[in-house]
């Protein structure tokens, strides 16, 4: 999936704690096979505008938003392929196209300092990162990740993140994964990804379980965090 460019899909969230992820991870068990890359140190740096305007309008909930974002899969130095990507959400279905770059290259054209790649998935990512210029690095928001697909049917992924922190310091993706912790202590974030409906027996886990989903965005969480806790800088950037 690292190497996957365009993705379309319903995402899925739902919150667990230790007794809840233990039983669906025995029902996965006769279905599902761990990803390629089964185990992620994932990073990633949203871009946004002074006033945080990309965050704001998805926090509304319209019927179209938008992220942009640079990630990378562990630590990445200045000259370390990354990926930019821009997330979009349409009438709950969830698009992503990205592209990689060296980690400076991916911000120069994301701040409007370079020119993006010549291809369509550049004029994408150009087109959106002009229309909500100024941009620049918003906040660093890292999470461990264990990633399963469908033995029979690898376009259904179910993927568990925990330690999900974020932080407006050293906004680099070449640094360690420190910050403010956003998931309540022991619980665990699933997520299901489909291209059109999930198995029958991950519907039966998620009600003997008491499971509903959730409507949760990481990066919204954190600016959340940084807004009601009116912790020092909220609205500044470094």
């Amino acid at each position: 999936m690292k190497n996957q460019m365009i993705f379309q899909r319903y995402e899925y969230k739902y919150l667990l704690d230790a007794r809840q992820l233990q039983a669906v991870l025995a029902a996965m068990a006769p279905h599902m096979v761990p990803d390629e890359y089964s185990r992620s140190s994932i990073r990633n740096l949203y871009l946004d505008t002074p006033d945080f305007r990309l965050i704001r309008r998805s926090l509304e909930k319209p019927v179209y938003k938008e992220k942009l974002r640079m990630r990378s899969y562990g630590r990445a130095g200045s000259d370390a392929p990354v990926f930019a990507e821009l997330k979009k959400k349409y009438r709950s279905v969830v698009y992503k196209r990205r592209i990689s770059m060296p980690q400076h290259q991916a911000l120069a054209c994301l701040t409007g300092a370079a020119l993006w790649p010549d291809s369509q998935i550049g004029a994408e990512l150009a087109y959106a990162a002009d229309f909500y210029r100024p941009l620049r690095p918003a906040v660093f928001l890292s999470y461990e990740r264990e990633a399963f697909h469908g033995a029979d049917d690898p376009d259904f992924r179910v993927t568990f993140d925990t330690q999900i922190r974020y932080r407006r310091e050293e906004l680099t993706l070449d640094s360690e994964p420190w910050g403010i912790s956003i998931l309540p202590q022991g619980r665990v974030l699933m997520e299901l990804k489909v291209a059109e409906g999930f198995p029958v027996w991950m519907a039966h886990v998620l009600s003997e379980q008491n499971l509903f989903k959730i409507s949760f965005s990481k990066y919204g969480a954190a600016y959340q965090d940084i807004l009601l806790a009116g912790r020092k800088g909220a609205l500044k950037y470094a």
